[in-house]
């Protein structure tokens, strides 16, 4: 396994803002009842607060059941979650509080228009509504639709709805951001456009980020650790390594420096027989 710089982790000695120890995932087949498929096994996986870190792998190698867990969405056939220390079957619901999530899919209320959806969660959170209209306003703003809060969600581009989706997340002010492939739909203008907003709005006030992706250069682009997953069943870390490619970044850029090529064929080289594997692991299921 390929260790991350000590220099570009979180000092040993600071609490981590999320901390994965020894999780492992099983699943009851629906198609086969008495099958069991177990997605990851024995992950160890820490983030530190205001880190930025990836997880790429080949499909179906379990990087969304992770990011379930650490959301408190799913919870871990073995081992633990832990949230700044406390562990996270210990609050209400088993739900991690004090995280937001950026789902891969448009998660927006089409009943409601753009400054709708963003007041929602602040609604839901008992935020007073005129205060939740002007932090939802605000935060509109901040990603370039002040303008766009009358719209309803058929009536916005897809940049546009993951830019209120955003929005969304971050109106809650979370000190942790887990993020699902929440770029793979759009093209890929709108993609770099919507990764350098992201890395300028972490800037102002960097949180700690769990970022799953199928997209190598997106990974190396934004994060400050990527972490390889093996295909499954059972996958668990292969490789971890640091990216100590300098900020501020615009990820278009930066994929043209030296650095950036010799880290992705560092990376692709753990990750390239496990992509595929888990491309044969498809095809044998669907003949």
């Amino acid at each position: 396994m390929a260790h991350a710089d000590p220099a570009a982790s979180p000092p040993a000695s600071a609490v981590p803002a999320l901390r994965l120890q020894g999780v492992s995932c099983t699943f009851v087949s629906r198609d086969a009842p008495g099958q069991r498929y177990t997605a990851v096994q024995g992950v160890d996986l820490a983030v530190g607060a205001g880190e930025f870190v990836s997880v790429v792998g080949p499909t179906g190698c379990g990087k969304s059941t992770l990011l379930n867990m650490a959301a408190g969405l799913l919870a871990p056939s073995t081992g633990s979650v832990e949230v700044f220390g406390a562990p996270l079957a210990a609050q209400p619901e088993g739900l991690n509080r004090r995280a937001g999530y950026m789902f891969q899919a448009d998660s927006l209320m089409p009943w409601r228009t753009a400054l709708g959806n963003v007041m929602a969660g602040l609604e839901f959170h008992g935020v007073g509504p005129a205060e939740a209209r002007a932090r939802a306003q605000d935060w509109l703003q901040r990603v370039g639709l002040g303008a766009f809060g009358d719209r309803y969600p058929h009536q916005l581009s897809g940049g546009m709805r993951k830019r209120t989706s955003l929005a969304q997340v971050l109106a809650l002010d979370p000190d942790i951001i887990l993020m699902d492939e929440p770029f793979s739909a759009l093209d890929i203008q709108t993609r770099q456009l919507m990764e350098n907003e992201v890395l300028a709005l972490w800037a102002t006030r960097p949180r700690a980020v769990l970022f799953i992706t199928h997209d190598l250069d997106e990974a190396i682009a934004m994060s400050d650790r990527v972490v390889v997953l093996g295909a499954g069943p059972a996958s668990h870390p292969i490789g971890e390594f640091a990216i100590d490619l300098p900020r501020p970044r615009d990820v278009a850029e930066i994929k043209a420096t030296p650095r950036f090529h010799a880290l992705h064929a560092a990376i692709w080289a753990v990750l390239r027989d496990e992509v595929l594997t888990g491309y044969r692991q498809q095809l044998e299921r669907a003949a």
